[in-house]
């Protein structure tokens, strides 16, 4: 095999690594994402304990399980204490995210 067809084999595996972690990054770790809202339904809510937390830390991780209210994918999103105990299932609203980051929740006042 000529060294030249080598090369570019392996050039061609190197842009393909960089191009996957940066697409990893964007889509799984939320860097460089743009900031979306959507419409959701609040189907669930999860307190994990963390075993072994540091002196300053949250004993619990609290998630939240959503799904589109126009149909699509379910989700689930990390939130912080208040946002746990002030959410229940069934609430609906616009909820801001970032990748797979929770940013906000304004939940829809029901007509009465």
């Amino acid at each position: 095999m000529p060294i030249s067809l080598f090369l570019l084999v392996i050039a061609l595996a190197v842009i393909a690594g960089v191009y996957f972690f940066f697409i990893f990054q964007k889509h799984t770790l939320g860097k460089g994402a743009e900031e979306r809202t959507i419409d959701i339904r609040i189907l669930d809510k999860q307190s994990v304990a963390i075993p072994n937390p540091g002196m300053h830390e949250e004993p619990e991780e609290y998630w939240i399980y959503v799904e589109p209210v126009d149909g699509g994918p379910k989700r689930e999103f990390q939130v912080g204490v208040h946002y746990y105990h002030a959410l229940q299932p069934g609430d609906c609203g616009t909820m801001s995210y970032r990748g797979s980051n929770f940013i906000h929740f304004a939940k829809w006042q029901r007509a009465q």
